[in-house]
């Protein structure tokens, strides 16, 4: 019998279009305390002694968020939206996981696509505050279309493309973050701001007539026909023939069907592997923190916040290049204690170069927002890496969900700016630091195979590997 991941070379690479999750992030604003009664200003800031009252506050732009629902001195409430997207998020990751593997790739692909343009959209004719706030839970707690269109990417693409292709689908989210810095310059309403950005995610309904399932999933059903057909419908538009025997021989190996707390256990009863998954999610923690709250904090920096926020996604253009070339001739665990240590020095130095010199901080935190690129695409891969085959996905999806964790933090960050404009750039190096220091309790990779049960896993690093019969 052949199995899947045979046939699966045949395939090529091909186009993945990427939904991009976009976050609408409240911008500095300028605003004056009005008094009602003589109409005199007072140039102080919430939090400040005054020395008269006022009754309303006045905006440098009164079509903002912070504008239309009054949050001049309500800076929880600013940084709640982050929050609640990112719990949302973190708990539709243990939802939309489950469900793709049971209804299919596509299927919830194309549904949670879908679903997360409609509550963007009616996100913005919002007029209640925690209205706003429950849309942007819903919308990323059924709205991720990332999670299962990734899954179905690496299941459709032979495995010596995987890493190049996922670079290029990356870059997707590089695109929808430049588009974001643009279309909030250009859209001050922010009603308006978010149905340009969500109305194109209905779109994702028309995904039913020319995505395919992957074919996988169909041979982990039983749906060997509906498998086969994919596969030679891919070959053919690869100019490949395809021998009949392969497709008749063609086979999937199905995992046990355990309940997951027992998948789990069956993994952490190893004191080695206990271990792993704390470094690992310290990791995941670290690398959401620190990428989510170096993009927040952008307009803060010095020049145009639009600009700044732009740039913050243009490095990881060469970024994700770079990173790409790097794993490719290099194990894992050198780079990403570099990557760490490189960030958290670039992050600690930047709160304390002169005001004057405008350019160097600007480099600085860019440098240190580019680090933390490499580190969370490290991160991804070498997870996936480090546990054994039939705990693989549970364990990556788990480590990444803690993981949100950090996300949920960076959106308080900008709190910080209040006692010192530095601290949140402090903060972020001495996280990255800490996570340089954990990273040298992890094995390295020595090689291009992946452990298939703990005693495999458990050898990871070591020279005598253990090689299952």
């Amino acid at each position: 019998m052949m199995k899947y991941e045979e046939s699966n070379k045949t395939e090529g690479t091909g186009f993945q279009q990427a939904g991009t999750c976009l976050l609408a992030v409240c911008m500095l604003l300028n605003f004056r305390c009005i008094d009602s009664q003589n109409f005199s200003e007072t140039p102080e800031i919430c939090g400040k002694n005054v020395s008269q009252s006022c009754s309303h506050w006045v905006y440098q732009d009164p079509d903002s968020f912070v504008a239309q629902f009054d949050l001049a001195c309500e800076d929880w409430k600013r940084t709640m939206v982050g929050t609640a997207h990112n719990v949302g998020y973190m708990i539709g990751l243990l939802i939309v996981g489950p469900l793709s593997d049971k209804f299919g790739r596509k299927n919830i692909a194309i549904m949670t696509g879908v679903l997360g343009g409609v509550f963007g959209v009616l996100r913005s004719f919002s007029n209640w505050y925690w209205l706003f706030v429950a849309m942007e839970f819903m919308e990323a707690l059924i709205g991720d279309m990332c999670s299962p269109m990734f899954v179905l990417t690496l299941e459709i693409v032979s495995s010596n493309k995987r890493l190049v292709f996922n670079m290029l689908v990356s870059y997707g989210y590089i695109v929808g973050g430049v588009l974001l810095a643009v279309l909030s310059w250009l859209i001050q309403d922010w009603r308006w701001l978010l149905r340009a950005l969500y109305t194109p995610a209905l779109l994702f309904i028309l995904y039913i007539f020319f995505l395919d399932e992957s074919p996988r999933w169909h041979l982990s059903k039983g749906r060997k026909e509906e498998a086969t057909a994919i596969v030679e419908k891919i070959a053919a538009k690869n100019n490949i023939k395809l021998d009949q025997n392969m497709l008749d021989n063609l086979s999937y190996e199905k995992e046990e069907n355990k309940n997951l707390k027992k998948i789990l256990a069956s993994t952490l009863k190893s004191r080695k592997l206990r271990t792993r998954f704390f470094v690992c999610v310290i990791w995941w923690m670290t690398s959401t923190f620190v990428n989510y709250g170096m993009v927040l904090n952008s307009v803060s920096l010095q020049g145009n916040k639009y600009v700044n926020f732009g740039l913050t996604q243009l490095v990881d253009v060469p970024g994700l290049l770079i990173i790409t070339n790097i794993l490719l001739r290099f194990k894992r665990k050198k780079p990403l204690i570099i990557c760490f240590a490189l960030g958290a020095v670039m992050c600690l130095a930047q709160p304390f170069v002169p005001q004057d010199i405008q350019w160097l901080s600007i480099t600085f935190y860019m440098i240190g927002k580019l680090m933390s690129s490499f580190y969370f695409a490290i991160t991804y891969l070498y997870t996936s890496e480090l546990f054994p085959t039939y705990t693989r996905n549970s364990m990556h999806a788990l480590c990444s969900s803690l993981g949100r964790v950090g996300s949920i933090l960076a959106q308080q960050t900008p709190l910080l700016l209040v006692y010192w404009s530095g601290l949140p750039s402090f903060v972020f190096g001495s996280v990255a630091l800490f996570a340089a220091f954990v990273t040298l309790l992890a094995p390295d990779i020595s090689d291009d195979s992946l452990p298939d049960n703990v005693k495999e896993a458990e050898a990871i690093g070591k020279k005598d590997k253990v090689v299952s019969a």
